[in-house]
């Protein structure tokens, strides 16, 4: 076990990235002398950023030419020359790099197709938080139970960026509540009328919203803020990951779908409120934190997917359209009447 160089492999999407930075720590905390380089896709690389347990990020651009990119990457990972890779997610594509990158020992979950090219396998554990199943990872090294707080670095230039941003509106007593009304998946996206209506009651609370997203979100974001006809700030496709981060760090609320915003939440410790609809809890996903709330209704077509779709399976999208504003609104209120008791 005197790995020397170590390769991590997570090319799924930005909230996976997040969820492997207490696996990344870990890994550090057992081989503190070993160089821990990081294998995700492009766009997801700066979420990476100043993780002092990080050597490098390596890009795997495997959404544009897939099998270029393989053999790019593959050929950079073969001169790197890995003791040890760890592979958190079963994928087969995974499995092939690792093997004919020639990396002697290949660790990850007993399952599916790609468990048989891997060196070391561990079983994959139901019934527990995403992040607790990854650390499972480490127990052919470690009994220790790891913490699983996720970690996001903003730079002071990222801090500062985000002062700026909310200067107008840190003057002021009330709360900053950012909200992330985007996902990849439609069936992921609480309703636009109801942020709408959300939006409006916040208005008349004195609250102040702060829309964050991707540059395609922007449009979304601004169709809430003009219907709802509410001042509202919208940086959505104007800051970086690392701005956003630190935005939601300087912020009293997240209110987010299932999507990145709410781990980028977790990571810099900002209490968020997500909506689960088409997803459940079972998937491990959900925010970890003592004071975050998941909105959900029990229905015996949830779920009906781990990632979400383009349209309700059924067509009625109940299972979004039932959590009302109004029952958002309410524990708003709770949440931080309750901070103003406590004080």
């Amino acid at each position: 076990m005197n790995y020397k160089n170590i390769l991590v492999i997570q090319t799924a999407f930005l909230g996976d990235v997040i969820l492997i930075t207490p696996l990344i720590r870990a890994v550090k905390q057992i081989f503190p002398q070993a160089e821990i380089d990081v294998l995700v896709v492009p766009q997801d690389g700066a979420v990476l950023d100043n993780n002092p347990n990080i050597h490098s990020v390596i890009g795997f651009d495997k959404r544009e030419n897939k099998l270029k990119a393989f053999w790019q990457t593959m050929r950079i990972l073969r001169r790197n020359k890995y003791d040890l890779a760890i592979a958190p997610h079963s994928s087969v594509t995974t499995a092939y790099l690792m093997l004919l990158s020639g990396i002697k020992e290949r660790l990850g979950f007993d399952r599916w197709h790609a468990s048989k090219y891997l060196t070391m396998k561990v079983p994959h554990p139901d019934g527990v938080h995403k992040i607790e199943r990854l650390l499972e990872l480490l127990k052919p090294f470690s009994d220790k139970n790891f913490p699983i707080q996720t970690e996001i670095f903003p730079a002071e230039k990222d801090k500062q960026k985000a002062k700026e941003l909310l200067a107008g509106l840190k003057s002021r007593k009330s709360k900053i509540i950012a909200i992330a009304p985007g996902s990849v998946w439609f069936t992921k996206r609480w309703p636009e009328e109801h942020y709408i209506e959300l939006l409006k009651m916040l208005g008349e609370k004195d609250y102040h919203p702060v829309f964050i997203g991707a540059a395609d979100e922007r449009e979304i974001c601004d169709r809430i803020i003009n219907t709802a006809g509410i001042k509202a700030l919208n940086v959505a496709g104007k800051t970086s990951i690392l701005e956003s981060a630190a935005l939601i760090e300087q912020s009293d609320l997240m209110i987010c779908n299932d999507s990145g915003p709410l781990h980028i939440a977790n990571a810099v410790k900002t209490d968020v409120f997500v909506f689960f609809g088409p997803t459940t809890r079972k998937f491990g996903y959900y925010p970890y934190r003592e004071n975050d709330k998941i909105f959900e209704v029990e229905l015996s077509c949830r779920p009906c997917g781990s990632h979400g779709s383009n349209e309700c399976p059924l067509k009625h999208f109940e299972c979004m359209r039932k959590i009302t504003p109004q029952s958002v609104m309410e524990q708003v209120i709770i949440k931080f009447s309750k901070i103003e008791n406590d004080k």
